[in-house]
C-alpha cells in the first residue's frame, strides 16, 4: 500500500480544487465558464447571460444525483463548478433536517445537527475533489469582524457559515478573491480594475498552494492561464527581481475597493 515513488505536482488548472469568491456581478461565474470542459451545478440563478453547460440544482438530492452521473465518467466535462457553494450548504442543511425530521439544526441537541450537516457537506465535497476533474467552488464575499490577541479588525471572507468555510478553505488549492483595485488617472479621477488577489492578507482570505501566481492578477481567464502555465523558473526569477528591486524604490500598493 505504501508508495514507491513521489506523486508529481499537478500542472493543469483543471486538476485542482479552487475557491473563487467576491462581490456580486464582478465576474466570478464568467471567469469559471472559461475553464476547460466547464459544467455548472447551478444552485442559484445567475447564468442567463452565459453560454454554458449547466445542471439546475434545487436540492441536495439533486446535487447528489448529478455527482453520481459525473462520477460515472460518461461525459466530456473536465471542470465541475458549484455556483454557489453557499446555496449548496443550505441545501445540505435542509437535507439533514428532512432526513432526521427536525425543523432546525439545533433540535437534535449538543451540536449533533450541525455535526451531521458538516460531515455530509465535507463528505460530498471531498469525494468530488478526489475525482479526476477540476472542482471550482463559487461564493460571495462579506466583511466579518475578526478578533485576535491584539484586537479586532475587519476582514473580507466568503459568505459561508464558519464551519463550512473552514471545510472549504482547508481543502482547496487556490483561494482567489475577486476585487476592484482603485487607482487615479492623471486628472485625479478614480479608475477601477477588476483583479484576483491570490496571496494571504490580514484584510481578506486568499491563498495559492501552487506558488505560481503573482499577488494580484487581472480578473481575466486567458491572462490567468498564461501566468499559471508559465514555467516555474520564470516565477522564481520574477520574484527574485521583485525582492531586489523593493529596496531601491518605494513600492506602490493600490487600494482595494473591497476593504
Amino acid at each position: 500500500m505504501l508508495p514507491t515513488k513521489k506523486t508529481p505536482p499537478k500542472q493543469d488548472l483543471a486538476d485542482l480544487t479552487v475557491l473563487v469568491y467576491g462581490r456580486s456581478k464582478i465576474g466570478k461565474s464568467t471567469w469559471c465558464s472559461k475553464s476547460d470542459g466547464a459544467l455548472f451545478l447551478a444552485t442559484e440563478p445567475g447564468l442567463n447571460a452565459l453560454d454554458v453547460f449547466q445542471v439546475p440544482v434545487s436540492s441536495w438530492d439533486e446535487l447528489l444525483a448529478a455527482c453520481g452521473e459525473i462520477a460515472e465518467g460518461k461525459h466530456p466535462f473536465k471542470t465541475i463548478i458549484i455556483d454557489t457553494v453557499d446555496n449548496a450548504y443550505r441545501m445540505c442543511s435542509d437535507y439533514i433536517c428532512k432526513k432526521f425530521k427536525i425543523e432546525h439544526e439545533s433540535d437534535l441537541g449538543y451540536g449533533k445537527g450541525w455535526a451531521l450537516i458538516n460531515n455530509e457537506f465535507h463528505r460530498v465535497l471531498t469525494k468530488l475533489a478526489f475525482m479526476f476533474y477540476g472542482l471550482f467552488l463559487v461564493s460571495h464575499s462579506q466583511e466579518k469582524e475578526i478578533e485576535t490577541r491584539t484586537g479586532k479588525h475587519t476582514r473580507i471572507v466568503p459568505t459561508l457559515p464558519d464551519k463550512a468555510r473552514k471545510i472549504v478553505l482547508g481543502m482547496v488549492d487556490l483561494i482567489l478573491f475577486c476585487d476592484l483595485e482603485v487607482t487615479k488617472d492623471e486628472d485625479g479621477n478614480p479608475t477601477y480594475r477588476r483583479v484576483m488577489r491570490t496571496k494571504p492578507s490580514p484584510n481578506y482570505e486568499a491563498g495559492d498552494r501552487t506558488g505560481r501566481l503573482p499577488e494580484t492578477i487581472d480578473l481575466d481567464f486567458n491572462k490567468f492561464i498564461e501566468v499559471f502555465n508559465a514555467p516555474a523558473t520564470a516565477h522564481k526569477a520574477s520574484a527574485s527581481r521583485s525582492q531586489v528591486g523593493s529596496g531601491d524604490k518605494q513600492s506602490k500598493v493600490p487600494a482595494s475597493a473591497g476593504k
